[in-house]
């Protein structure tokens, strides 16, 4: 049966993960919920606006199906609320029976090497959200000016980087991408582009649909080292292999035997490569690399045989991680929150009453955009277990608007939102560069809703 006053959940983020859980809870009809989707930007979607690669359309085009979530009358969208800064986990406790993290894995791991730190050494995370229009990221951040870059990473983050470099203005000119990002895209002078794999192309943990794009782009030669994709296809390593992996060694024979061709650009894959310094005085000018092999226990390790790559610019795309949230507990090696069945554990490994995680910040930056709904539903299923005790701890509850008074917060809301969305439509209507096109920068968006 259904109470009559609903269990009130806050579920901090409101990208895919967030979105699965406001999902899950109000499609069940064990209670009767209402659903805050707390985040700090005033835009929802999360992963799928400010992660996805602005030429991958289809991807993109989830946020239909999440929307449909959004505009649910138990969901409401509260954004402009940072989580640690306008509120904490005790003002949450006033507002509602049970809290959802659901922030993700935001910030790049680090290769761990001297020179990362040198100025045109990058995280790939930091890229990702320049070109997809983040508003923390300014259009300054990237310049484009070296000929020659490195990306390190064999996944699909890495292909996404390589191919948004290696593509003309003109080639994403119908993305939505931000006008003056895009200008800069078009006038990049990266002519040259290294994608540096740890490993071997059967470990490789890019996708047959992403490393085929590489493979179509016009203006762009790719080349791989035939020597190390000439893997016996009756031996032990192809015997092992995943059919993934033996997709993708398809594709790169095939690219190995193409005879050269004169285009505008280059990718060149190189296997079997690690970083081990960036290189340059003020500025990263080469990465020194070591050719790597496994041991006998399947482990990578160092040859000792070193080169070293030019490169102006150097991408690391070598993971993504979570980051702590303030009061909440926090596993600094896995870069997740600990927790069983979706419930919270504190340090001494109980259970944390009314505090729930869903999403790569519960699991790690593992699996696609849609694995998120199975496990937020997983999570969700505790939640639901646990209502009778969550009720009883909170039996009176005070608005959330109350509790964010004096915090500084600038609240939006879902109709915000959509007014943040028709701005956009508008823009790309206006610029002829196809369904929408970002507004760009906190100013722009604060511009859109008259603030």
């Amino acid at each position: 049966m259904s109470s009559p006053d609903p269990l009130r959940v806050a579920v901090i983020g409101s990208g895919p993960a967030g979105i699965y859980t406001a999902d899950a809870l109000t499609r069940q009809s064990r209670e009767d919920v209402a659903v805050d989707l707390v985040d700090r930007l005033p835009t929802p979607y999360g992963l799928v606006r400010y992660g996805v690669a602005p030429d991958h359309l289809k991807i993109k085009r989830v946020a239909r199906t999440l929307r449909e979530v959004l505009e649910r009358p138990q969901v409401r969208f509260v954004g402009g609320v940072e989580f640690g800064r306008h509120v904490d986990r005790a003002g949450l406790a006033r507002a509602y029976h049970a809290v959802v993290y659901a922030t993700g894995a935001a910030v790049d791991r680090r290769m761990g090497i001297p020179g990362e730190d040198l100025p045109g050494s990058v995280a790939a995370t930091d890229f990702v959200n320049w070109y997809c229009g983040h508003p923390d990221s300014e259009v300054e951040r990237f310049l484009l000016d070296a000929e020659e870059v490195a990306v390190v990473g064999a996944g699909n983050v890495a292909v996404d980087v390589v191919r948004l470099l290696a593509k003309s203005g003109e080639e994403l000119r119908g993305t939505d991408i931000p006008q003056p990002v895009l200008e800069v895209l078009a006038a990049s002078r990266v002519r040259r582009i290294h994608l540096l794999a740890r490993r071997g192309p059967l470990q490789a943990k890019f996708t047959a649909p992403e490393l085929r794009e590489l493979g179509r782009l016009p203006g762009a030669e790719v080349a791989v080292r035939p020597e190390q994709v000439d893997i016996d296809p009756t031996g032990p390593q192809m015997r092992t292999a995943e059919r993934a992996a033996r997709t993708n060694l398809a594709i790169l024979k095939e690219w190995a035997a193409r005879p050269p061709a004169a285009r505008p650009r280059r990718i060149e894959l190189r296997f079997w490569t690690r970083p081990v310094e960036v290189l340059g005085t003020d500025r990263a000018e080469a990465l020194r690399v070591e050719r790597t092999v496994l041991d006998d226990d399947g482990r990578l390790a160092g040859t000792g045989e070193f080169d070293t790559v030019p490169a102006g610019m150097v991408f690391r795309s070598v993971g993504y991680a979570g980051t702590a949230l303030a009061g909440v507990p926090f596993d600094a090696a896995t870069r997740t929150v600990p927790h069983v069945q979706g419930r919270v554990l504190d340090p001494e490994g109980g259970i944390r009453p009314g505090d729930y995680v869903a999403g790569w910040i519960k699991r790690g930056a593992t699996g696609v955009i849609g694995t998120n709904k199975s496990d937020a539903a997983a999570t969700v299923r505790s939640l639901l277990d646990d209502a009778p005790k969550l009720r009883a701890a909170a039996p009176v509850l005070e608005p959330v608007e109350d509790v964010l008074a004096g915090s500084g917060a600038v609240v939006t809301d879902y109709g915000d939102w959509l007014t943040i969305d028709a701005a956009e439509v508008e823009r790309g209507r206006r610029l002829g560069r196809g369904e929408r096109v970002k507004l760009g920068g906190w100013s722009e968006l604060h511009a859109a809703l008259g603030r």
